[in-house]
């Protein structure tokens, strides 16, 4: 019998809601529901984290303080435009309410003149503490694991600074140049990672890099082994030593890369459902990475088919006690509560 065994009518009493936080990318964010739950949300997260059963499906809308502070250059540049903390212009693009590299624009001549050209930003010029009082003191709920949220990744950030084409030949014919900038840069994202520790109190990171199209990763597994690897290896084990997880949001097809990113020592792995067979890929390596994705259903869905497919995510992807859902309902008609039927699913689920 289970330590906690499940109170439905004691846990679903309305004891208030968390307050609103700053949104990311971007997005709106409104106060979250509170759950009377028998540990804190922050414990059950964090048990899924240690690899430990937890006792409801965590879902980011009520259990996660998720941050993305926008006194981060990248931050701000990557959702309304402007220069990024690497003196790159962001353009931005009204339809997605995101930006995208401005066209023609080039940081770097070359891979090999990184040490000349570029400068890497003085993490201590931005006061952190200030952005944390007045943004985020009074609405981290202790209660809840804090999510702290890092754009443009070893090989993103590389595309970006020079571009595309030139990044995939880069792989394959300068590795010394990018093993030295990728060191330096690594190193310089822990300082980040350690202010997101100390100031805002982050539990996990989500570091992005988006490798794939939506048939493929960009390149080769090998190439990530050679290249990557040693690198992303460094910022896991170091991320660790600080009592940090990592979440590694890597979109399109990268199915093929996950056995490195097994061997990298993410904690997650945020990808798309939508060209990645994630029930499979949880089932091969749900014991060495957990799973985080954006669960949206169509709003066109009835009250019934929403039900089932809540009950298909938790007996899919959620069975092992190894997935973050991140739930959003978009129809303002509902007569149920998509949050409330995940926590009350799940409860049951890993009750037994």
């Amino acid at each position: 019998m289970s330590k906690y065994p499940f109170n439905k009518e004691e846990e679903l009493k309305d004891v208030g809601t968390y307050p609103q936080i700053p949104g990311i990318y971007g997005m709106p964010s409104f106060p979250s529901r509170k759950f009377n739950t028998p540990i804190t949300p922050k414990e059950n997260v964090l048990r899924m984290c240690r690899k430990e059963k937890p006792l409801w499906l965590p879902n980011i809308a009520n259990d996660i303080n998720i941050i993305q502070p926008l006194v981060m250059p990248d931050a701000l540049a990557r959702w309304k435009g402007g220069v990024d903390w690497f003196g790159i212009e962001w353009e931005y693009e009204p339809q997605t309410n995101a930006a995208m590299v401005k066209p023609g624009t080039r940081r770097l001549s070359d891979i090999t003149e990184w040490e000349n050209e570029l400068v890497f930003p003085d993490l201590n010029e931005i006061d952190w503490q200030k952005d944390y009082d007045d943004n985020y003191k009074d609405v981290l709920s202790p209660n809840r694991a804090t999510m702290f949220v890092i754009v443009n990744g070893l090989f993103e950030r590389t595309a970006d600074l020079t571009s595309f084409e030139d990044t995939f030949c880069y792989l394959l014919e300068e590795p010394e140049a990018l093993h030295a900038f990728y060191d330096k840069l690594v190193d310089w994202h822990l300082e980040l990672f350690k202010i997101a520790k100390d100031i805002y109190g982050a539990d996990i990171i989500t570091f992005h890099d988006d490798m794939g199209t939506q048939r493929s990763s960009f390149f080769s597994p090998d190439t990530f082994k050679e290249i990557m690897l040693p690198h992303y290896k460094k910022l896991n084990n170091e991320a660790h030593k600080m009592g940090l997880y990592v979440n590694f949001h890597s979109c399109g097809s990268v199915a093929n890369q996950v056995e490195n990113f097994c061997e990298a020592g993410f904690d997650f792995w945020e990808g798309q459902d939508a060209c990645n067979d994630k029930s499979t890929l949880m089932e091969q390596y749900g014991d060495k990475l957990g799973q985080v994705s954006m669960f949206m259903p169509e709003p066109t869905l009835s009250d019934d088919e929403l039900i089932e497919a809540i009950k298909e995510k938790l007996n899919t992807v959620g069975k092992t006690g190894r997935y973050i859902t991140w739930f959003s309902d978009l129809n303002p008609n509902r007569k149920i509560n998509g949050d409330e039927l995940i926590y009350t699913l799940s409860r049951e689920m890993y009750s037994k």
